[in-house]
């Protein structure tokens, strides 16, 4: 699997593919969705390219020490010199957010509004929060719900030998007057300033809207998210004469989620929906609400949310309508895929 990676992106890069990105996931003992250490493969993939830029979508913060996933991703910032963005996520499989995340006692989102739903959500907020503060300011303390800089909060750490070395060559103020550790400074700071740009992937939750909280560094295409969040597009920051950007969505759930594509030579038919990547939402993403990324205009009315599609309507026909699968010959899928893009940009 590295291998091919190794291929797909260097073959990426010499296209001209903007960004190739990942999921988190841990513990896929049935092969699906084997992606445990992001930042690594990153690591090498952008030491074997020239120009592409890579993303995790996302890291998942209830599960990470925010301060060690700014500087892992300060350090590959500056490997990559610029050449990645930072995409976090909150967590919704169980299986393991439950058991990597419990340091917070926190566990997967069903994304219900639901007492774990806050609670995931408050702990994925504050761990970026720190991720920021790590990123931006030079010598700083916080003393939050789930995480204290430093630690013990009100004590300090009074155990530092070498406070008058840290006093005379650290950041101003990291040390008090009697030589007790007081704030902490992160280092290194990131390659870009002030930070990466940062993402949210986002699904099925309205909660989950990206302009949540502080991913708000990248202007956001309405046309994506007029169906999902009305209420949010009205307020949505536009690049200053440009294009706007399209907001990341999940590649497996987002309306702004990248198509299936299956192509087959000119004189022969293509591999069918229903074995490439339908089955992958039949069986496995179905099963987590991921269906919903094929609801169609007429679905409002028979499934109101947050009613969600059930099963019998997870087709491969919805899967084609739902513009998800472009399916056909090579010439065919390139056809498909400019209509899709001419009707985005005319809104």
């Amino acid at each position: 699997m590295l291998d091919e990676l190794r291929k797909l992106a260097v073959f990426a890069d010499e296209a001209g593919f903007d960004v190739f990105a990942t999921t988190e996931h841990h513990f896929h003992s049935e092969g699906y969705e084997t992606s445990v250490a992001p930042l690594l493969l990153y690591a090498d993939l952008a030491a074997r390219t020239k120009r592409i830029k890579f993303s995790p979508l996302g890291l998942v913060l209830p599960s990470w020490d925010p301060i060690r996933a700014a500087e892992e991703l300060a350090v590959l910032d500056h490997l990559t010199k610029g050449r990645i963005y930072a995409g976090f996520a909150r967590g919704y499989q169980d299986r393991w957010v439950n058991v990597l995340g419990q340091q917070y006692h926190a566990t997967g989102a069903p994304m219900d509004g639901s007492a774990v739903d806050n609670h995931n959500r408050r702990v994925y907020e504050e761990t970026l929060k720190v991720i920021k503060k790590a990123w931006t300011e030079e010598a700083w303390d916080y003393n939050g719900e789930y995480y204290k800089v430093p630690y013990p909060y009100e004590e300090g750490i009074r155990r530092w030998p070498v406070a008058e070395w840290t006093r005379t060559y650290g950041a101003p103020g990291e040390v008090d007057e009697e030589g007790v550790i007081r704030k902490i400074c992160v280092v290194p700071k990131p390659y870009q300033d002030p930070h990466p740009p940062l993402f949210q992937p986002f699904s099925v939750s309205e909660n989950d809207d990206p302009l949540h909280g502080a991913v708000r560094d990248r202007p956001v295409d309405p046309r994506f998210l007029s169906a999902r969040f009305p209420a949010s597009v009205p307020a949505l920051p536009r690049g200053g004469g440009r294009e706007p950007a399209a907001i990341w969505g999940s590649a497996k759930a987002s309306a702004a989620s990248a198509p299936s594509i299956s192509a087959a030579p000119r004189r022969r038919p293509s591999h069918s929906s229903a074995t490439t990547n339908y089955a992958g939402f039949y069986h496995y993403f179905g099963g987590f609400g991921f269906a919903e990324a094929f609801r169609l205009p007429e679905d409002a009315e028979k499934y109101p949310p947050p009613t969600m599609l059930p099963q019998s309507e997870w087709t491969v026909e919805r899967f084609r309508k739902a513009k998800y699968a472009l399916a056909g010959t090579v010439d065919q899928v390139k056809a498909r895929d400019r209509a899709a893009e001419d009707a985005r940009r005319r809104g």
